[in-house]
């Protein structure tokens, strides 16, 4: 078992368990003399700025969330789904909680991906409002975060494919080729990404990521199913966050045909 100290996203339950991690139990907590900052750059531009913490000389700062009890087999994944040792890097820290002191693995981002004209998305900062005020941080924390400046919002037209690619590939088709990924009926190959995308080759390819980036929307409950998205169950925001990806999948990759379910 490990304790991990969430203070972005993974301050909520339903978006740490998207990212393959369920935590044992959990708790709020405080880390004091560290402030909170909007400045790694999401492996896509169009999601703006994730969550940082950096340490603070002025005692008045400090970051709230979650110090979750895992089991050590959940490490790999949250290592991954953070790009530990790429975009944040693994520290260990001591937060208070309402128990007393506990050391606990957290997560900086490395400078590489510190962008200080970044902002967090709307979509991104409610996660992190929902899970704080599920968890009951305090008000002044909730304030600050409710406060924050945002990345105006876009709106994206519906995806529309190269009509001369007419290959087709499904679960099956896919799965060898760890350079391809799919989603929303789409498969691009990532073979030719810029060097700060590369980190995400393991994590999505070879397989369709449709629903872990409905999970990942601030509407998400955690039980949506592939078949809402196929059968025309899913919002207009979450259409339009699908629409946001893929955009960007056709900006940063080459499209290479379609994904069957």
């Amino acid at each position: 078992m490990f304790y991990y100290f969430g203070y972005g996203s993974n301050i909520n339950l339903i978006s740490l368990k998207a990212k393959g991690v369920i935590p044992v139990s959990s708790e709020k907590a405080v880390l004091k003399d560290w402030k909170l900052r909007f400045n790694v750059q999401h492996w896509f531009t169009h999601e703006g700025g994730m969550g940082n913490i950096e340490p603070s000389t002025d005692s008045g700062n400090w970051v709230e969330g979650m110090i979750h009890l895992c089991p050590e087999e959940h490490l790999p994944s949250l290592d991954a789904m953070e790009s530990e040792g790429v975009a944040y890097k693994r520290i260990e820290i001591e937060v208070e909680t309402d128990n007393g002191p506990k050391k606990a693995l957290t997560y900086v981002g490395m400078p590489a991906f510190l962008n200080e004209e970044c902002l967090p998305t709307r979509r991104y900062l409610n996660i992190i409002l929902k899970g704080a005020i599920q968890a009951g941080l305090s008000e002044n924390y909730l304030f600050k975060l409710q406060n924050q400046v945002l990345k105006p919002e876009e709106t994206y037209p519906d995806f529309e494919p190269q009509k001369d690619v007419n290959k087709e590939f499904n679960s099956e088709s896919i799965s060898p080729y760890k350079n391809l990924t799919a989603l929303a009926g789409h498969v691009f190959d990532m073979s030719k990404a810029r060097r700060n995308l590369q980190v995400i080759t393991p994590l999505f390819g070879g397989k369709d990521m449709t629903l872990f980036h409905i999970k990942r929307h601030d509407s998400s409950t955690g039980n949506e199913q592939i078949e809402d998205f196929l059968n025309d169950r899913i919002s207009p925001a979450v259409k339009n966050y699908l629409n946001g990806y893929l955009d960007a999948y056709q900006k940063e990759f080459e499209y290479v045909g379609k994904y069957k379910y």
